[in-house]
């Protein structure tokens, strides 16, 4: 296993933040207690898990932190909005800044930047906005559809439609948790992941994780529940589509303005990677992704940790 070199003072106070106001909280609380618990065993004694709540800033201001390390998932720690409030409060952070984390939250508007990159493909899609005519907006998609909030993560609210008659009822399911719905064609394929993490010498691909769950699709009990998807790393692609599909990570990473660590998404076809979002704060459970992704590389999880860690020195 890589040894990383760390670039923060082993005695900064550095604030794990985990829990939060989204619906994904208890997720992020796994991740949080595993990065705390790596930070501890990486020698950062004065690190401390810090539950994120409505009081956080006064939490983060009390506590006189010197970093903040961002395990948070979803709404308010992934869309801008912690990242503003560690920016006002002069708090070097890891992960990605204010503009790219708003930005990758919004499924649509990830869409929009990224189709400014011609070698970045994705499926057909329309954007639902609150009190459109849902099928005059869809009536160029073809079926099976995949419908979604645009601002959700851990595949809370998606529904796969196979026919017509089922759009609606899948539609008031994802309102429930965006006002706003992305609607997008179903690539009938399979599903890989790439973690793009920030070193000093530049953004680097981890390896490409396949995954096979035996869900009908990568839904939150394939992704949160051991033993309900097979890992296959490095998944079982040839050397030039393996190039091909780390390529188009690093150019979404960049694209959007990532920085840090982010897990980019793709469903496979033909060979053709097909985007499906960027994760700008990527689970860091037991059983997630970009830890199987890094130990691939060579890289075991307190290392991966110091890495995530390091982003927030590059980037003070």
């Amino acid at each position: 296993m890589q040894e990383i070199k760390n670039v923060i003072d082993k005695n900064a106070k550095i604030a794990v933040l985990c829990g939060g106001m989204s619906s994904e909280a208890e997720v992020s609380m796994r991740s949080g207690k595993g990065c705390f618990e790596a930070l501890q065993r990486l020698g950062y004694k004065n690190s401390e898990m810090v539950v994120v709540d409505k009081d956080v800033a006064v939490k983060l201001k009390d506590g006189n932190y010197d970093y903040a390390f961002n395990a948070l998932h979803g709404k308010y720690g992934e869309d801008g909005c912690i990242q503003g409030i560690l920016e006002i409060l002069k708090i070097p952070y890891t992960g990605c800044g204010v503009m790219a984390s708003s930005l990758c939250m919004n499924k649509e508007y990830t869409k929009r930047i990224l189709s400014t990159n011609p070698d970045i493909i994705m499926a057909k899609s329309a954007f639902v906005k609150k009190g459109d005519d849902l099928y005059e907006k869809t009536k160029d998609l073809s079926y099976p559809l995949f419908v979604k909030p645009v601002s959700e993560g851990s595949s809370f609210g998606m529904t796969k439609v196979d026919k017509k008659e089922d759009l609606k009822a899948a539609y008031e399911t994802a309102v429930k948790y965006n006002d706003d719905v992305l609607i997008e064609e179903f690539i009938d394929g399979f599903f890989v992941t790439v973690g793009v993490l920030e070193f000093a010498d530049g953004n680097k691909a981890t390896e490409v994780l396949e995954i096979r769950p035996k869900t009908e699709w990568y839904d939150f009990e394939a992704k949160y529940t051991q033993g309900m998807s097979e890992f296959i790393c490095p998944a079982r692609l040839s050397d030039e589509v393996t190039k091909r599909v780390k390529k188009a990570a690093v150019d979404a990473f960049e694209t959007a303005g990532c920085r840090g660590v982010s897990r980019i998404d793709f469903m496979m076809k033909d060979n053709i990677p097909y985007l499906l979002e960027i994760n700008t704060s990527p689970g860091m459970t037991t059983v997630s992704d970009l830890p199987a992704q890094a130990a691939a590389m060579g890289i075991d999880y307190d290392n991966l940790v110091q890495i995530i860690l390091n982003g927030a020195g590059l980037n003070k």
